[in-house]
């Protein structure tokens, strides 16, 4: 495949391609000019779009909805766009063939793509030689000699010394070989709520760019990984910004009579039907969703926050609320005062988003 010169993120006039070919994609998309924002991906030196385009979650770019893979590549292309750069997939997640699909109209380096192995999956832990094929399984799905961030993926914190000291080898050889470019790790937030995993990663000069939860009531990275990632110059990717609960407003207002009960939150919040909605005002967010992405994008430390999705309208939306302001200040520092405390992991289970 032709390389372009420069590093991947690096806006060119070949951009205008991937813009043409999306637009001839999508005749109804006429949106408002969204500027994107981008920031450097730590000490990679990578400069990415804040916002990242996630390819599995509930969505899967829309194949789970019954989507083609032609159809979900064409939902890559209006992210693109958009302006966003950062492609986030994996071996788990089924859809490499369909970043593979949209790369053949995208200029390679225009973009920057991240996918996963597994380190201990079934009862069976991953030879550096089962991650390996699957690095390479992943380039030929996506049909590319390199991938700019290759992860282990969901590692818990007890399977780190064996990511570290038996995979972590492998990994660094396939680096020099030029098949990755940068190497990460994500945590396993379903069950790590006090971010053990990358506390202790983020100590560790192997590791280059780090997954982590964070979300308006999941805050622990303040303390425990963000002061570490920018410290040591490890680039951030953010997931569970949203997912399924600030999506879902009977299940906000359930969670938080559950956190009142057990005497975690303050009693008023479990009293009431639309326990966020103080930060949907004139001067603040227009939804509650909308205020989800912004808390997240404008934490210090937060490099890029992923969100999936299987449509174009919520592709716009979602881009839309990331590049707005910081919430004002005074909401941001009541999320802070209510929630700030919380590591009961509330919001990072597998619940699928409530149907609209």
């Amino acid at each position: 495949m032709a390389r372009l010169a420069g590093k991947p993120g690096v806006p060119c006039p070949c951009r205008r391609g991937a813009r043409m070919v999306a637009r001839q994609l999508f005749p109804a998309a006429v949106h408002r000019k969204l500027i994107m924002h981008h920031t450097i991906l730590g000490r990679t030196g990578l400069r990415v779009s804040v916002a990242g385009l996630g390819c599995g979650g509930f969505s899967k770019l829309g194949l789970n909805a019954g989507k083609t893979e032609d159809e979900a590549a064409r939902l890559i292309l209006e992210a693109v766009d958009l302006g966003i750069n950062f492609i986030d997939t994996a071996a788990a997640y089924g859809t490499e063939g369909v970043v593979g699909r949209a790369l053949k109209s995208i200029p390679r380096d225009q973009v920057v793509i991240a996918t996963k192995a597994f380190v201990h999956r079934n009862n069976e832990w991953w030879t550096p030689e089962r991650v390996v094929a699957s690095l390479d399984n992943s380039l030929r799905l996506m049909g590319t000699d390199h991938v700019d961030v290759f992860s282990l993926h969901g590692v818990k914190p007890d399977e780190y010394d064996y990511a570290r000291d038996t995979l972590g080898p492998a990994l660094a050889e396939q680096k020099a070989k030029g098949k990755i470019r940068h190497i990460g790790i994500t945590e396993f937030p379903e069950t790590d709520f006090s971010h053990a995993l990358l506390s202790c990663a983020v100590r560790d000069p192997l590791w280059e760019v780090v997954m982590v939860a964070f979300h308006m009531m999941h805050q622990g990275a303040r303390q425990s990984v963000f002061p570490l990632t920018q410290a040591n110059g490890i680039g951030t990717l953010l997931m569970f910004v949203v997912r399924s609960i600030f999506a879902d407003l009977a299940r906000i207002a359930r969670e938080m009579r559950e956190l009142a009960a057990k005497g975690l939150v303050e009693k008023w919040l479990g009293e009431t039907d639309d326990p966020l909605g103080f930060l949907v005002h004139e001067a603040g967010a227009a939804t509650i969703t909308e205020a989800a992405y912004r808390f997240a994008r404008h934490e210090p430390g937060a490099n890029v926050v992923l969100f999936g999705t299987g449509d174009a309208a919520h592709l716009r939306t979602n881009v839309a609320s990331l590049l707005k302001p910081p919430l004002p200040e005074a909401d941001r520092a009541r999320l802070v005062a209510l929630f700030g405390h919380l590591t009961n992991g509330t919001g990072l289970d597998g619940h699928p988003p409530a149907a609209h």
